[in-house]
């Protein structure tokens, strides 16, 4: 590692500092404990080794430091009074005196362990600077910019806060198609690997993502005014959320869909036109089932069984389908939202109409 080798290192430092953040000084100090381990290792009998780098200057100087004896030293610890002078005139038997180096004497394999023990270590502050940045993060709505979509496979690479994060196909919302440089909100789910090489899990299709985009549009809700009791959902086609109000005089719904639909409008768009129902919480069971099944009508709801947690719903005939909905989609939602199976029937039945399947609770996300 000759100084102009080292001008090189120091430079490449101060541009890494510019362009990820890591501080230039505690790299620095990394590197003098890499190239220190390097001179023990290539001089294991030396007890005190210095080693002095400063970025402002280049300068690069290592030395052992030796005792002054006026017999035969004997090991690299001491040095002879004569050899001594050399050094420094005024050096007398007893001084500690510094035995500077040349750095090209390290060679190959000392040099090659100091850039190893460089290289981890640089690793382990990218890896402790990323988790800081994200582990206020987890759990949260943050917005991030599209940088590429991958043609084979639908995968995008996203910009957040200057690091690069997958966001997989089938955590994208079905039907939605990012291009280059959008601007999306997604949920950050979790930091998967944290103690090797960790990776930030994102989503578009977890459905607490609503929730948090509810919390930054509804400022009612973002307070604790208004509580979301729950939420089901199927990206890409339709939410259900139940809310309720603390406050006897704000209206839960009124305050969600904003004057003319501008909140709520916000939310679907920012969700590629998802259909987003909202449905007042009722600690009543029953109430709160034929709410959620709306925008169906209900003519009657019996709780069958509330510790096996179903029920039977009365429906008129022709809200039988919509109640059901495409694929029995609005049963299961509801059946999710309220946690309860959901056996839908219409008001009248003729012989000739089979009676309908419950709607299970579905796993949730």
């Amino acid at each position: 590692m000759a100084k102009n080798d080292m001008k090189e290192l120091f430079d490449a430092l101060t541009l890494l500092e510019k362009e990820n953040g890591i501080p230039a000084n505690l790299l620095v100090e990394k590197i003098r404990q890499g190239i220190e381990k390097a001179v023990r290792k290539e001089y294991p009998d030396c007890e005190d080794v210095r080693v002095e780098l400063s970025p402002e200057d280049n300068k690069f100087e290592v030395a052992i430091m030796r005792t002054v004896v006026d017999d035969e030293p004997i090991d690299m610890n001491e040095i002879n009074i004569d050899e001594a002078k050399t050094v420094s005139k005024k050096a007398a038997v007893g001084d500690v005196i510094p035995f500077k180096l040349s750095t090209a004497q390290f060679g190959r394999v000392a040099a090659q362990y100091a850039k190893q023990s460089i290289r981890h270590d640089i690793k382990e502050f990218e890896r402790e600077k990323l988790l800081s940045q994200y582990e206020d993060k987890v759990h949260e709505a943050v917005s991030a910019t599209v940088l590429k979509i991958e043609p084979a496979t639908g995968n995008a690479t996203l910009r957040i806060d200057k690091n690069e994060v997958y966001l997989f196909k089938n955590e994208q919302i079905p039907g939605e198609v990012l291009k280059e440089g959008d601007i999306i909100k997604v949920y950050v789910v979790d930091i998967i690997n944290p103690d090797k090489k960790p990776a930030i899990k994102v989503s578009r299709t977890h459905r607490e993502l609503v929730k948090r985009l509810f919390e930054l549009e509804i400022p009612e809700i973002y307070d604790g005014t208004i509580e979301v009791k729950s939420i089901s959902r199927e990206a890409g086609s339709r939410t259900k959320i139940a809310v309720w109000s603390k406050d006897k005089n704000v209206d839960a719904i009124g305050s969600c869909v904003g004057a003319k639909r501008s909140r709520i409008s916000k939310i679907v768009d920012e969700l590629g036109g998802e259909k987003i129902d909202i449905i007042l919480y009722n600690e009543d069971p029953a109430e709160f089932i034929a709410q959620a099944l709306s925008p169906a009508q209900v003519v009657s709801v019996e709780i069958t069984d509330e510790e096996a947690r179903t029920c039977t719903v009365i429906v008129p005939n022709n809200q039988l389908s919509l109640a059901i909905g495409n694929k029995g989609q609005n049963a299961k939602l509801a059946a999710r939202l309220t946690g309860y199976k959901i056996d839908i029937k219409p008001a009248e039945q003729p012989d000739a109409v089979p009676e309908e399947k419950p709607a299970d609770e579905e796993a949730e996300q």
